[in-house]
């Protein structure tokens, strides 16, 4: 009785040692990665502008720049732009020195700088070089920058992600066609690289040809990305 459960347990290994031999075999597979894109038009504009005064003493600077950025913020109103979207971004008072030959003295105060930034969301941009024209006559001397967004990229950013796989489907096809195998079914997805949206600057001209005319404005389009890596099996 003894022998027979021997024989018996060395007969199933063999059967099943076929099966663990299949298993160890490692899965071909193929990974790829793909891009898709979607160009779109920015709808709002968000630029950095403020006052820059100096005067002999602090309270002198600090009255000419209150005064300069109300009507700034003044022409702001008048151009329809929401209180929501006009914040203080920066505010400081400094002093200005003379570093000249002292003969070892510490430099001396010549007067005070007031500085005043708003950043200023402008959600109409065919009025944007008028609006920023506005501002320069009204009183602002400076001009941080200007950049565009769009207030709600999801829609062009599932669209960039559809491209995306179909651009690592193609790939993978392409791949696996040339080198004389199929492609099986998908074992791993995921989503990789930057897809915030990117300026892309197109050119969109104004007329200039008239003295006093808006200051001219790029809007450009923005690309919105997407990367999804995929894995497939090989056949």
């Amino acid at each position: 009785m003894f022998k027979a459960v021997v024989v018996l347990s060395v007969l199933a290994c063999f059967a099943i040692s076929p099966v663990f031999a299949e298993e160890a075999k490692p899965m071909r597979t193929i990974q790829v990665t793909g891009h898709g894109e979607v160009h779109q038009a920015p709808d709002f504009a968000i630029v950095t502008t403020g006052v820059v005064t100096s005067a002999a003493d602090a309270k002198a600077a600090l009255a000419a720049n209150t005064k300069a950025m109300t009507a700034l913020l003044a022409e702001l109103k008048a151009a329809s732009v929401a209180d929501k979207d006009v914040q203080t971004s920066n505010f400081s008072v400094q002093p200005q020195y003379d570093y000249g030959q002292n003969n070892g003295q510490p430099p001396k105060i010549t007067g005070y700088q007031v500085s005043n930034t708003v950043t200023v969301t402008l959600r109409k941009l065919d009025s944007v070089g008028e609006v920023l024209d506005k501002l320069v006559s009204s009183g602002s001397n400076q001009v941080g920058g200007i950049s565009f967004s769009i207030a709600d990229p999801q829609a062009a950013q599932d669209e960039a992600r559809k491209a995306a796989m179909a651009d690592a489907l193609r790939r993978a096809t392409v791949i696996t066609s040339a080198a004389g195998v199929k492609l099986g079914v998908i074992t791993s997805l995921s989503e990789g690289g930057d897809d915030a949206p990117q300026p892309v600057v197109m050119m969109r001209a104004k007329s200039m040809a008239a003295d006093g005319a808006p200051v001219p404005v790029a809007q450009g389009e923005q690309i919105i990305g997407a990367d999804i890596n995929a894995t497939w099996t090989i056949e």
